[in-house]
């Protein structure tokens, strides 16, 4: 009779599949002016850069590499002010714990909060960068 519910239990079970993320989106700088006046444009390819990282998600330590990177992109492109300035308001703003369309992960869906990234993960996003 083991056996039996064994192999019913076995050919029932249907093998657990891993969320998929969405495809990429970029909104620029969220909420924050892509540039300045005069060039209305100057950061904006930072911030995409930014929201790549932010769409991937991942642990702790890869947010906090990303935000600096944010921060050092934007002062090599001659606005350190404002660099420190987006820097504060992604450390705040961009939290996983907020159920909002540019936090930490959200490519995933909501609740994934700090998690690193399975190797199956990893090559659903290089699947879809490929596409891009």
């Amino acid at each position: 009779m083991r056996i039996i519910i064994t192999l019913i239990f076995l050919f029932t079970i249907s093998p657990v599949k891993a969320e998929d993320i969405k495809p990429f989106t970029s909104d620029g700088c969220s909420l924050f002016p892509d540039g300045t006046f005069e060039q209305n444009e100057l950061w904006l390819s930072c911030c995409t850069a930014h929201d790549l990282a932010y769409w991937q998600g991942g642990t702790y330590e890869q947010r906090l590499d990303a935000d600096n990177e944010l921060r050092q992109c934007v002062a090599k492109v001659g606005e350190p002010q404002i660099a420190n300035l987006m820097l504060a308001g992604v450390r705040v703003g961009g939290s996983p714990y907020f159920p909002t369309s540019y936090r930490w992960g959200y490519g995933w869906s909501y609740s994934r909060f700090y998690k690193p990234l399975t190797e199956e993960e990893k090559l659903q996003i290089i699947s879809i960068q490929k596409d891009n």
